[in-house]
């Protein structure tokens, strides 16, 4: 089988809540400019390639997209992009977006969202994608402060229907706790990736034992974050690269995808042949010899 005939339902499927999604998605956090996602001085992505990107992403079976309002560059916002590729939208196609963090138009970071505006972000993802209700919506979070308050503003948009499910992103174990107290959260977003720490695998765990999604980001660009893919490979990553005639970005995505049956994708790119890869990384199965090299903390430890 090449990777041109490789579809996500490769990768197998997961629910979130009542929804079920293959485990490899994509991220649209890349697509509205070329470089650095949020960078003051991006070039915005051409409009036709981006659509193309999305159209294909579909046709390849890719039903699980993660987006946000605050994904926008110069004259192109991710979720009006995601609108005109892909409206009416496909009976089967799940899109996440999250809210808390908020952009000027300018492009500058504001101060994350108070309980009260979060309604007015949520309002605004509908807007821009054209739906009548989010199908789910992560609460993005720094720090570690308490987030029952805004957890539950959007606890109560849920019960008005403007929302289906809830999630949760860049949080610690307490925080996902304090969260379930107040509603059922179906996903957790936390950066996760080769070289992870023990503390980060137990919680990935955690949420596998309570068949929470976990929803890895920067697994393919680690150190390089928002810069894209990292070059820092180390030699173990190159070397079961070499092994599979795949790259060694594919690979690091394959390793978490081997973390759990419950953990999703979400790789982004504005290329059509990335985009390929990408999705080709669910039928790629690597031996539990290669998973144990690939982790620096299990190698340590036997």
């Amino acid at each position: 089988m090449t990777s041109q005939t490789i579809t996500a339902a490769a990768s197998g499927a997961w629910k979130l809540g009542d929804l079920t999604v293959h485990r490899v998605g994509f991220g649209a956090m890349r697509l509205p400019q070329h470089g650095e996602a949020f960078a003051a001085d991006a070039l915005p992505r051409d409009r036709d390639q981006a659509i193309r990107v999305l159209r294909r992403a579909v046709e390849l079976g890719v039903n699980h997209i993660d987006t946000a309002a605050f994904y926008f560059s110069p004259l192109r916002s991710a979720n009006e992009l995601i609108n005109q590729a892909l409206a009416p939208y496909p009976d089967d196609l799940v899109i996440t977006t999250k809210v808390g963090p908020g952009r000027d138009p300018s492009g500058q970071w504001l101060a994350h969202a108070t309980p009260e505006q979060l309604r007015s972000q949520v309002e605004e993802n509908l807007r821009q994608l054209g739906r009548d209700h989010l199908d789910v919506v992560n609460l993005r979070i720094v720090g570690t402060d308490s987030i029952a308050e805004r957890f539950g503003a959007l606890a109560e948009l849920r019960e008005a229907g403007l929302i289906r499910h809830l999630g949760l992103s860049n949080i610690r174990p307490h925080h996902l706790a304090e969260a379930q107290s107040i509603a059922p959260v179906v996903c957790v977003q936390n950066m996760y990736g080769i070289g992870a720490s023990p503390e980060q695998k137990e919680f990935l765990d955690l949420c596998g034992e309570q068949r929470i999604a976990f929803v890895p980001f920067y697994s393919i660009a680690g150190a390089g974050r928002t810069a894209g893919v990292t070059t820092e490979h180390s030699p173990e990553v190159h070397t079961v690269a070499r092994a599979h005639g795949v790259s060694a970005a594919q690979i690091r995505l394959a390793w978490t995808l081997h973390q759990g049956s419950h953990v999703l994708a979400i790789p982004g790119t504005g290329d059509l042949d990335h985009l390929v890869q990408n999705v080709a990384v669910g039928s790629l199965r690597l031996s539990e010899e290669e998973l144990t090299a690939l982790d620096p903390f299990h190698r340590e430890t036997t």
